[in-house]
Parts: structure tokens; sequence; C-alpha cells
């Protein structure tokens, strides 16, 4: 998938009323008082900001997203409600630019499908979480292999199904990050894009600790 393309699209939306969100992971994640948590694809930062609510005075929010626009939106928004727990971040999902074993708690709406390398993601996601941290994702799946044409369309990015796999393939790369527990805690029934249909769901789990012995 071209981001340059995603990027394009999501500068223009920061300036609309589109929230670009599809689940509910802010409100399911359970943020408690004093925890670090990140918002993978915090676009305009309303969940970033609910979170910080949540975690209070002694916690900490990170926002991530890879658009300019987005980012500048968010701040905008932290500044007006005068919001001193949370720090928004330009970088890429693949390379996140937080330090290992920082969260508690990893949020994402609707994100982690515009991105080629899904791997690299969970590997991140891995990294940046403490040895207890957990996720909660919003996301999208496909039932059949997404068609060529529609990876790049600027309507199907925005509608946040362009970049979907099959959910068989979606948990295994989970899996093989090193996640345990995994489990889905809310799945929309399948409706019609392009020439498939998606699902949105949304997915949790805890690090584990991954086996380097040899059996």
């Amino acid at each position: 998938m071209d981001t340059t393309h995603i990027n394009i699209r999501y500068n223009e939306l920061a300036t609309t009323d589109c929230c670009l969100s599809c689940g509910t992971a802010a409100i399911l994640s359970n943020a408690q008082p004093g925890e670090v948590c990140i918002d993978l694809g915090s676009g305009k930062g309303t969940d970033a900001i609910r979170l910080s609510e949540n975690v209070g005075d002694t916690g900490f929010v990170y926002g991530v997203d890879i658009s300019d626009g987005m980012i500048a939106s968010a701040n905008k928004m932290a500044q007006k409600l005068e919001v001193k727990n949370v720090l928004f971040i330009q970088s890429d999902l693949e390379s996140i630019s937080i330090p290992s074993d920082t969260a508690n708690l990893i949020i994402s709406n609707c994100t982690i499908n515009h991105v080629a390398n899904k791997n690299a993601v969970w590997k991140e996601i891995y990294r940046v979480l403490k040895k207890d941290g957990r996720f909660v994702i919003s996301d999208i799946y496909s039932t059949s292999r997404i068609a060529e044409e529609y990876r790049n369309d600027p309507v199907a990015i925005a509608e946040c199904w362009a970049g979907a796999i099959l959910k068989d393939e979606y948990l295994q790369i989970i899996e093989e990050a090193g996640f345990q527990n995994t489990r889905i805690i809310e799945e929309s029934s399948p409706y019609a894009k392009g020439k498939t249909e998606v699902v949105s769901f949304t997915i949790a789990g805890e690090k584990g600790i991954k086996c380097t012995c040899n059996n």
C-alpha cells in the first residue's frame, strides 16, 4: 500500500468533522489511574484525551500518528482543553518513536489495517509494552482477499478497509509477535465493501514472555 495516498487523505480529513474511528477500544480498555497509555493512530486526539482523563495526573498518554495534519489538530485540542498529561508524536507505526517497556496499555482504532507491514507493527506493540502490558485494539478484517484495485483507492482508505487482511492471518501475526490470551471482545456482522465483505472487531491480549530456549 502506498502510504503517500494515506498521508494526503488524512491531512485533508484533519480539518473535517470525520472521526476516523471504527471501534470502541478506548472505552473498553479500562485504563487505570497512574497508567501509561499509547493510542496508535491517534488522529485528532479524542481517544488519547479520553484516556488522559482516566489515568489522571499520575498517568500519561502518548498519541502516535503518521499525519502532521492530525498531530497539529490533536495538539490544538489538547491546548484548548488544557490537558497536560498527553504528548502527540508523529511516527510510523512500523518503528514507533517511543522507548521499549514504556506502556501499560496500547489502544488503536481502525489504524493497523492501513499499514502494509503489519508484522512490524505488532512487534513494535510488543516492544513498547511493559512486561505485564496489554492491548485493546479495534480494527477491520476481510472475509476474502481485498482486490488490488482498492489498495490505494482514497475512498476505501478513508473507510478503513483498503488494507484489511483475513481474520486467521491477523490473529496469527499477533501470536507470532509473542502475545498471549488474545481474544475477540466485540465483532460485527460482515458487511459488503468493494468485491468482498469486511468485519469490524475489537481484540485484547497481554504481553507474554517469548521463549528463546532450545527444546
